[in-house]
C-alpha cells in the first residue's frame, strides 16, 4: 500500500530531529533525507564516514525511504551529463550506497544532468546514460535502488526522452514528480506512461508555467494520478514536497498548510 513521507527540505527552519518529530506529529512517520537547509545531512561527513551519519539518522525514530544526493553544489556542478566528473562521482556514490544500506534507506535519487557547454540534448543524454549505468551497478551491489528525477532545466524535459534514457540504462528507476512536466505544459495522460517506472514519488500541486501551486489552484488531478500509480503496481512512498525556496519561484505558499491539505487528500483517497 502506498505510504506518505515528508521531504526534510520542505521544513527548512527545522533541525533534522524537529523535522522527524513533525513527521511523527502529523501522523506520517517517514522523512526523506537531503543536503538542504537546516535539516541537511552533512554531505562531506557522509562521504567520509557513512556509518557515523547512518547511526545519527537511525536515532530519528521515523522511516527513511529516500536520500536525495546531489553530487555538486548546484544543478550544473558535477552533473551526470558531464563526463569529466565521472570517476569522482562514482567514488562518492559508493560511500552514499554504504550509508543508505547501513541506514536502511532503500532508494537514492540523483538528478540526471543538464545540457553542458557544447552539448545538445542527445549528447547530454548519451553522456548521462553512461554515467548512470555505472551508478546503477554500484547501487545494485549494495542492495539499493537508484532513481533519477526528471526536472525542469534538465536535458530530459519530456516523457519521451525519459523513456529513451530508461531504455539505455537497465535497472534505473524514477523519482517521479508530475509537477515538473505539468509546469512545462504536458497533459497528465502524457506523463502517466512514466508511472510503471517509479520507485519513489514526489507530490505537490502545479499548473502550466508554475512548478508549485496551492492545492486549490493547480491542475493535477491527484485522484487520477494516484489511481494511475496504483494500477501500475506502485506501492512505495509518496513524499509531500511543498517547499519555500528560490527555484522556479517557489516562495509563495504556506508550506505547512499545503502539506497538511495534501496529506488529507491522499489519506482520503487511500481510505
Amino acid at each position: 500500500m502506498m505510504k506518505l513521507s515528508l521531504a526534510s527540505w520542505s521544513l527548512r527552519g527545522c533541525t533534522l530531529k524537529e523535522a522527524a518529530g513533525l513527521s511523527s506529529v502529523l501522523g506520517i512517520g517517514a522523512l526523506d533525507l537531503g543536503y538542504f537547509f537546516r535539516p541537511a545531512l552533512d554531505k562531506a561527513a557522509l562521504v567520509a564516514d557513512p556509518q557515523r551519519v547512518a547511526d545519527k539518522v537511525l536515532g530519528l525514530g521515523v522511516e527513511l525511504p529516500n536520500l536525495y544526493h546531489l553530487f555538486g553544489d548546484n544543478l550544473a556542478d558535477r552533473n551526470l551529463a558531464d563526463p569529466t566528473h565521472r570517476a569522482a562521482n562514482e567514488a562518492d556514490f559508493r560511500q552514499v550506497v554504504r550509508f543508505a544500506k547501513q541506514a536502511g534507506v532503500p532508494t537514492v535519487f540523483v538528478l540526471p544532468g543538464v545540457i553542458n557547454r557544447g552539448q545538445n540534448r542527445a549528447d547530454a543524454l548519451a553522456a548521462s546514460a553512461e554515467s548512470l549505468r555505472h551508478l546503477v551497478d554500484i547501487a545494485g551491489d549494495g542492495g539499493i535502488t537508484l532513481t533519477i528525477e526528471p526536472h525542469v532545466h534538465s536535458y530530459i524535459e519530456t516523457p519521451t526522452l525519459v523513456l529513451d534514457l530508461l531504455d539505455r540504462v537497465p535497472g534505473l528507476k524514477l523519482t517521479l514528480d508530475y509537477a515538473h512536466f505539468v509546469c512545462l505544459g504536458y497533459r497528465q495522460e502524457e506523463i502517466d506512461v512514466l508511472a510503471p517506472h517509479a520507485a519513489h514519488v514526489h507530490l505537490r500541486q502545479a499548473r502550466p508555467g508554475v512548478l508549485q501551486s496551492k492545492l486549490s489552484l493547480g491542475t493535477i488531478n491527484m485522484g487520477a494520478m494516484l489511481g494511475t500509480l496504483r494500477a501500475a503496481g506502485y506501492d512505495g512512498y509518496l513524499t509531500l514536497e511543498y517547499v519555500h525556496q528560490d527555484y522556479m519561484d517557489g516562495l509563495h505558499d504556506d508550506v505547512l498548510t499545503e502539506t497538511i491539505d495534501l496529506r488529507d487528500l491522499v489519506w482520503e483517497w487511500l481510505s
